[in-house]
């Protein structure tokens, strides 16, 4: 929501006015210095949207501020030119609105499209959230990197690794939904308080790995050659359920110099709908830019969500530091996953950056079943993710 700037206004007021974080509208307006506001300067109030109403007989804006609870100078400041003693019929009036529900519904089929709806929506009302875009996949669409709070410990998640694996989209998102919406409500989630998190960790986000794979697994194949090509690798089924590679056939979780060459030896030689690893490590756009993104970020523990298992693998080469025991039994304390230490299975991006960084990194397998995770496990699985998502902030 967006105000004019009047006399005398300032950050803090503004803050105390609408019972907003202080450092949530700086953060919201990074342009704007909160000691040299000008008269007329517009200033972003987050957490709040503008809802319209048509003024009746009989209004004040005393009656509308009271039936509403608003404070008298919010409808004020929203309405500059309106006179409050002389309200006329029909004229309409700006009436602020804290968003205290989602703005992201996890239960719908999450494609690419779906997840650039909510983007723009969320950063509309929290343009606290910082962006970047760190590539593009194969067919051009922009990777993006989320960023919330402004710590020195870096926690970094991902979900989309895997096509048909789109469900762990929809649970990062909707609970990055909560997340905003608690730190702006002063609010808890779980009982736990979580603005401070806000003070003391940067939270990045790559929601969508693999859009391409995404949109193929929903939406079926794309017209021109990336699609004619996924139709041939899926031997002219347009069932696309069961892909879990790239728009190319390659496995971006294959993809990482985390003893790839083991397995090179066994898996697939040639493109596929999953498990092929590529002719060499990081050939796929997608997969060096999330390389390229931990070594910008420097990640103090990074969580990769997949489906399915409900398990929890931690482990890579003994390389793996003795806290993220510590840290993966507390995701098991709160979400009943198992963890798995180590597991015959290599060149994932968890493996990598555990080699690299000698720091806790982790794949998080979401629900139980057969890929793609049916949408009705869609409540199950987020009820049993919210520990692990506030874990990760306070371990």
């Amino acid at each position: 929501m967006k105000v004019q700037v009047r006399k005398g206004d300032t950050f803090w007021y503004y803050s105390n006015l609408f019972n907003v974080p202080l450092t949530l509208i700086i953060d919201s307006n990074p342009d704007s210095d909160p000691k040299s506001l000008q008269i007329g300067d517009t200033v972003h109030i987050p957490g709040y949207q503008v809802s319209y109403y048509k003024v009746q007989k009989g209004d004040t804006f005393w009656r509308l501020a009271s039936e509403r609870r608003l404070a008298l100078d919010m409808l004020a400041l929203l309405n500059p030119k309106e006179s409050p003693r002389n309200l006329q019929v029909g004229q309409t009036l700006r009436i602020p609105v804290q968003v205290g529900f989602r703005i992201v519904d996890g239960r719908q089929a999450y494609d690419f499209d779906v997840l650039t709806k909510h983007l723009k929506e969320l950063l509309d009302t929290y343009p606290f959230i910082r962006t970047e875009k760190i590539g593009q996949s194969v067919m051009g669409k922009d990777l993006l990197e989320l960023q919330i709070g402004h710590g020195s410990k870096v926690v970094h998640w991902n979900g989309s690794f895997h096509a048909n694996e789109w469900i762990t989209t929809a649970t990062i998102m909707q609970f990055l939904n909560d997340y905003l919406i608690a730190l702006t409500n002063k609010e808890p989630i779980r009982g736990l308080d979580v603005s401070p998190y806000y003070e003391q960790v940067t939270l990045s986000i790559v929601p969508m790995v693999d859009p391409d794979g995404v949109n193929l697994v929903l939406q079926g194949p794309p017209k021109g050659p990336f699609g004619e090509e996924a139709l041939r690798i899926n031997n002219g089924n347009e069932d696309f359920s069961g892909w879990k590679a790239n728009i190319r056939g390659v496995d971006l979780n294959n993809q990482f110099p985390a003893k790839w060459e083991v397995e090179a030896e066994r898996k697939p030689k040639k493109p596929r709908y999953r498990d092929f690893p590529g002719e060499k490590p990081l050939t796929e756009p997608e997969a060096i830019a999330m390389t390229e993104l931990a070594h910008a970020r420097q990640f103090e523990k990074m969580l990769a969500f997949h489906t399915q298992g409900e398990v929890i693998y931690w482990g890579y080469e003994g390389k793996e530091p003795p806290r993220a025991f510590t840290i993966v039994n507390e995701f098991r304390r709160v979400s009943g996953y198992e963890p798995i230490r180590y597991v015959d299975s290599y060149a994932g991006y968890k493996d990598w950056f555990i080699k690299v960084y000698e720091r806790p990194g982790f794949t998080v397998e979401l629900g139980e079943g057969t890929n793609p995770l049916p949408i009705s496990q869609f409540d199950e699985i987020y009820q049993e993710t919210i520990g692990i998502f506030l874990a990760s902030l306070y371990m």
